[in-house]
């Protein structure tokens, strides 16, 4: 059974988000050493998180094919979550749009759209330096994703909006730290973790609020609804063309990327924390969960 998360004053916490947003906001064009050469011999994400770790590809790979893989693969990471930022900014400014604009819940409303401008900014700063191209998801996914921001809205906005952030938030506090890591995607992870931990408590928030304002039929569609956007972001992360970086073919990396066992594991370890929330608030559950499972964001 859910457990019942108790909700806070939208005020009170838009006013604590937005002194949180004073003392810990970075600009990407002066805190980020763009010039600063790539380190030789440093991969851009965990191997074992790369889509192909532990297939007859991944051990057909030299050294240096694989971190060309981690680059390419977080270049697609990047550019999906530069697809959906723009996404959500276009969500919130319409969200903000029916609020008090002198309320601190409004205005921190307005401050991520700040935030996410230049998040959107860094992660394209952050592809051109490495040299990778603009990925993005497929041209499907991207066309849906204008009839998504046109009518998205309640909880399921913030739920679905929660699983992008939180499961790269995931993948990126697992190479902040990590000194085997380029330290260039090592400052850019570091800085979207710190300013994305604001993003998250109110996108929290505002599912708590939601949900038990909500009647069964109500709750059913925002739960399938979120189910539904979360499998077409975390399917799209990985664009098969990063296969082409390596010489594989993309039909064949894909095929063998899904089909394998670390990377339905990653995907799980990804969105453990998201998904442990919205079960807690009664985001899933019902038809919703067979979809969950399918993309491997539940067991």
């Amino acid at each position: 059974m859910a457990r019942a998360l108790e909700p806070k004053e939208p005020d009170q916490v838009g006013a604590r988000l937005l002194e949180a947003s004073v003392r810990n906001s970075y600009d990407p064009h002066l805190d980020i050493d763009w010039d600063a050469p790539l380190a030789v011999g440093k991969a851009y994400m965990p191997f074992e998180r790369v889509s192909l770790y532990g297939t007859d590809l991944w051990r057909g790979l030299s050294e240096e094919q694989r971190i060309e893989l981690s680059k390419h693969e977080i270049a697609s990471v990047a550019g999906v979550g530069l697809w959906f930022e723009i996404i959500l900014m276009q969500l919130l400014v319409r969200y903000a749009y029916d609020l008090d604009p002198t309320s601190p819940h409004a205005q921190y409303a307005l401050t991520e759209v700040g935030d996410e401008t230049r998040h959107s900014i860094m992660f394209a700063k952050a592809i051109a330096r490495f040299g990778a191209p603009v990925y993005g998801p497929g041209r499907t996914i991207h066309e849906l994703g204008r009839i998504y921001k046109t009518f998205a809205g309640g909880p399921s906005m913030f739920a679905a909006v929660l699983v992008a952030e939180e499961t790269t938030d995931r993948l990126q506090r697992s190479t902040m730290d990590n000194p085997d890591m380029q330290p260039l995607i090592r400052m850019v992870n570091r800085i979207h973790v710190v300013e994305e931990a604001r993003h998250v408590r109110y996108a929290r928030e505002e599912v708590i609020r939601a949900v038990p304002k909500l009647n069964r039929a109500q709750l059913e569609f925002h739960r399938i609804a979120t189910a539904v956007v979360a499998f077409a972001v975390i399917d799209s992360l990985i664009n098969p063309k990063v296969y082409l970086s390596v010489g594989i073919d993309p039909r064949e990396g894909r095929a063998a990327a899904l089909a394998n066992p670390n990377f339905h594991e990653t995907r799980r370890w990804m969105a453990e924390k998201v998904m442990e929330f919205l079960t807690d608030v009664g985001m899933v559950g019902g038809p919703s969960k067979a979809i969950l499972r399918r993309a491997h964001l539940l067991r």
